[in-house]
């Protein structure tokens, strides 16, 4: 079904940038980059995937059912995404908030290019139909002058809340409440940045995000219209053979440019009894999750709480993994754990209602997650966070934030995490770049 072939490259980064611009010219793009971050679970450097030969494209309706039958039909690569709100789809709840975004619910497409980076080699695997465009594709992409400025907008962005300071004290405070009482044990509170009436230019706004970010799960993806660009930190899930990885985030602390205060930082919050509390309730959350799927007794914690240093953050990881049966089908696996532990709550259903009726706006693509699903059966998703939504058409651009609400919360504590986790899109798109 495909032609595969590889070329040396020269210079990585360059090569990926060149990739970049040469891939705006399709409608449906996808590029995955792991900007070099070791990770034990880690397949490749980086991953392109552009123009759709089949596609589906639908809400929250079936939506599964639906992504299991295009999946099975298919037998070939697939990239796309999955919204937050495909919630409603796995349980009787419904997204009824502001959305300025307008995405499809699912996305899928079934590319007719792929090119993988490892190392320093790009590895080329075009469908039979167009593989002989190969060759020639590999010497555009190289003869790409990237001195050649693209079209830059102003950046006179006036970014907006969703919800302002004493409203967001008011709602996590009904959300405290709900906790105390009993209702819930923790909760994921999000709150919307935006501004209308506004033209970015989206791969300029991504390269500049992740440079500042360089985050282990970036993401430029973009369909006709519709733009997403991600720093994300975060894995959701991944399946390699039988195994199947989870590795949520729970607790976030600056970064310092002192050395022995950044360290400092680094330690405190391993030792952060708040942090620690809502990471093990998500990791007890996320086995729960995996064993719907797993072979019994094979749902482990690899990893409790371990901090990872990024450009902006400290972030406190932790790793569960599991084994499902050979036959188990992949979209059930993403199905029974959907959406991720980290972005809801516990217990999931009473926190998803809640998170419905005190946020302010449709998640959408935000907390959702976007990836691949391979012919082996194999898949790798991250979690949409520390991104930049945009709708050219509506020229809408959104940012979303959030942050965990468990017994011990300070609402003041929580919304200054908040702005410290805006601070990089706020700064890419504001223009605010040293």
């Amino acid at each position: 079904m495909r032609k595969s072939f590889s070329f040396t490259v020269d210079d990585v980064q360059v090569f990926k940038n060149q990739l970049l611009v040469w891939s705006q010219q399709f409608y449906e793009v996808v590029w995955l980059d792991s900007n070099l971050h070791e990770n034990k679970y880690s397949s490749f450097d980086g991953m392109l995937a552009v123009d759709a030969l089949t596609a589906l494209s639908t809400d929250s309706f079936n939506a599964f059912d639906d992504l299991k039958t295009y999946q099975t039909e298919t037998k070939d690569w697939i990239f796309g995404y999955l919204t937050y709100d495909l919630k409603n789809t796995t349980e009787q709840l419904k997204s009824a908030n502001f959305d300025g975004l307008h995405f499809p619910e699912l996305y899928f497409f079934q590319p007719k290019k792929i090119i993988q980076l490892q190392g320093n080699t790009a590895h080329f695997l075009y469908l039979n139909m167009v593989d002989d465009e190969l060759e020639s594709d590999y010497e555009e992409i190289t003869k790409i002058n990237l001195k050649v400025k693209q079209k830059q907008e102003e950046k006179n962005i006036h970014i907006k809340m969703r919800i302002f300071k004493d409203d967001y004290f008011n709602r996590v405070g009904k959300m405290l409440q709900k906790i105390h009482r009993g209702d819930i044990y923790e909760a994921n509170f999000c709150q919307e940045f935006y501004a209308e009436n506004t033209a970015i230019n989206p791969l300029e706004t991504y390269l500049q995000l992740n440079k500042i970010s360089k985050a282990p799960f970036s993401v430029f993806f973009k369909l006709n219209d519709k733009y997403l660009a991600s720093a994300s930190p975060e894995r959701y899930i991944k399946k390699e053979g039988t195994k199947v990885i989870s590795q949520p985030i729970k607790g976030t602390s600056k970064r310092s440019a002192n050395k022995i205060e950044d360290k400092n930082l680094r330690i405190n919050l391993g030792k952060d009894e708040k942090e620690r509390a809502e990471n093990i309730m998500i990791v007890d959350l996320v086995r729960n999750d995996l064993s719907k799927s797993a072979v019994k007794g094979s749902v482990e914690v690899e990893e409790l709480c371990k901090v990872y240093t990024y450009n902006q953050v400290h972030q406190m990881i932790s790793t569960i993994t599991s084994t499902v049966e050979n036959d188990k089908n992949v979209v059930d696996i993403i199905k029974e754990t959907f959406p991720m532990g980290s972005m809801t709550g516990a217990p999931k259903v009473s926190a998803m209602q809640i998170i419905e009726e005190l946020e302010a706006t449709k998640r959408g693509l935000y907390s959702g997650t976007v990836g691949y699903i391979t012919p082996e059966q194999d898949f790798d998703f991250n979690v949409v966070i520390r991104s930049i939504l945009y709708n050219d058409t509506e020229k809408y651009v959104s940012f979303s934030v959030g942050g965990a609400i468990t017994a011990k919360a300070s609402p003041e504590k929580e919304y200054e995490e908040c702005l410290l986790k805006a601070k990089a899109m706020r700064q890419v798109l504001e223009g605010k770049i040293s």
